[in-house]
C-alpha cells in the first residue's frame, strides 16, 4: 500500500458529511432553534439556511449547494396544508420528484437530498432527519468521488 493509498484511507475514516439544511422559516427553522434549546442531540453536520418557505428552493439552489461543497442537501419546511403562504410547501412537493430526478441527471445520487415536514414544535423530528441524512451520506461517501 503507498502512502498516497493511506493517506486516502485515513482521511475517508475522519471524514465528516457537510450539509446544508434549508429551512422554512416558520416551521422547521424554529423545530431546529427547539431542538438546540431542548438540547436534542444530532449530527453537527448540518448548516443551517434559513428560507421564508420551501416553495422557493429550487433545484439551482440545491445544485449550487452541492457544488460548493456540501456533500448533502436537507430541506426541511411546514407540513402540508399548514404553510404560512398558504400552499408554498405543495409547489416543492409537486416539484419534489423532477427535481430529485434533474440531481441525478446531473451525476448526483438523489440519495444525497431529502424532503421532509417538521413544525417549531417538532424538534426531534428535525433532529431525525438530520442524523438520517447525514447516516445516508456517510455511508455514500464525499461527493467528490461521484461528481466532481
Amino acid at each position: 500500500m503507498t502512502t498516497k493509498t493511506a493517506a486516502k484511507i485515513d482521511n475517508t475514516e475522519s471524514w465528516e458529511p457537510r450539509i446544508v439544511a434549508f429551512c422554512c422559516n416558520w416551521c422547521s427553522y424554529a423545530g431546529a432553534d427547539l431542538a438546540g434549546t431542548s438540547r436534542i442531540q444530532y449530527p453537527p453536520n448540518a448548516r443551517i439556511l434559513r428560507v421564508n418557505c420551501t416553495g422557493r428552493i429550487s433545484l439551482e439552489f440545491i445544485l449550487a449547494a452541492l457544488e460548493m461543497g456540501a456533500d448533502g442537501v436537507l430541506v426541511s419546511g411546514c407540513h402540508p396544508g399548514d404553510c404560512h403562504y398558504t400552499s408554498g410547501n405543495l409547489k416543492l412537493r409537486a416539484r419534489w420528484t423532477i427535481m430529485k430526478k434533474a440531481i441525478e441527471q446531473a451525476g448526483v445520487d438523489p440519495r444525497r437530498v431529502r424532503l421532509q415536514w417538521a413544525s417549531a414544535s417538532e424538534a426531534q423530528i428535525f433532529a431525525d432527519g438530520v442524523r438520517t441524512l447525514v447516516k445516508q451520506v456517510k455511508e455514500l461517501g464525499p461527493i467528490m468521488e461521484e461528481w466532481k
